[in-house]
């Protein structure tokens, strides 16, 4: 149990705040750098997209969907690829464990207890690491995806009020393959599918896109973080559609160890989004 200190806030959330004030350890980055290689060892990464210059330069929030266990692996090093510092939020479970934790805390992940009274301090956190330019990555599902077909779920609204309380450009990522390499089950099947995965190689694919488009909406408005969380699962449908244009349906890998309902739990079935969204979406992508 994490210590309090005065006021009822746990001692990590000074901690963490600290750190996300500071400049990105020198060590993540190098690791990030000069690890991807090991990254890439049980398939193939292809990085698509760009992030402009001048928003790198400031503050970011990162939404991604989550596919899998080693989405991750694949996803850190591709950001900093394309010039993204990533500070992930990550479970309580991670950032507690015993060797793990101080080292991802140290990186500049952000503890994320959910579920508790403590989830509140993590935009304690994630308010520090903004304003300090930081570059936040949030998975706005709040878990590996579950959909039977693996399209993004509705996810929860915290990142959308993150998003408009701070004003802070929300950058969408869409990632396919890495499902492949990480079965959903215990550590003794990751294994085998790790193992097959390295035998066949297969294409693990990353795509940046360009900001959610939310300055219309007011983070005091009732019913704006609603629709500003449907726009971010829309961005990020959206691209996933083109890196998975060959299994628009049931994805050619299943791993049955993933406790899929039997009736779709995406937030746009089918990748199918509604035409005004998509609209809205691809006319602010196409706008210089």
């Amino acid at each position: 149990m994490a210590r309090q200190l005065n006021g009822g806030v746990p001692d990590w959330v000074s901690r963490q705040s600290t750190i996300a004030a500071q400049p990105p350890w020198p060590a993540w980055g190098a690791l990030l750098n000069y690890g991807a290689p090991l990254a890439s060892l049980p398939g193939r990464i292809t990085i698509t997209g760009s992030v402009d210059p001048a928003l790198l330069a400031g503050p970011l929030i990162v939404v991604a969907n989550h596919i899998g266990d080693y989405e991750p692996i694949v996803l850190a090093p591709s950001l900093y690829k394309v010039g993204i510092r990533p500070r992930f939020l990550a479970t309580k479970g991670l950032m507690t464990a015993k060797v793990l934790g101080p080292l991802l805390e140290r990186a500049g992940f952000i503890r994320v207890d959910r579920g508790s009274d403590d989830a509140r301090h993590t935009m304690t956190v994630t308010d520090s690491a903004l304003r300090n330019n930081g570059h936040i990555v949030v998975y706005p599902e709040g878990r590996i995806g579950l959909d039977r077909d693996l399209w993004p779920e509705r996810g929860r609204s915290g990142v959308a009020r993150m998003a408009l309380r701070s004003r802070v450009p929300v950058i969408p990522v869409s990632s396919w393959g890495a499902h492949e390499v990480l079965c959903y089950a215990d550590d003794r099947r990751k294994l085998n599918t790790f193992a097959r995965a390295m035998w066949q190689q297969p294409l693990m694919q990353v795509h940046v896109g360009t900001p959610v488009p939310l300055d219309d909406l007011v983070a005091t408005r009732m019913g704006d973080a609603n629709r500003a969380r449907e726009r971010i699962i829309a961005a990020i449908t959206m691209q996933l559609q083109e890196l998975r244009r060959g299994e628009p349906g049931r994805p050619r890998y299943l791993d049955p160890t993933r406790p899929c309902s039997q009736q779709s739990t995406a937030a746009f079935p089918g990748g199918h989004v509604p035409d005004d969204l998509r609209a809205l979406i691809t006319a602010a992508r196409d706008t210089p």
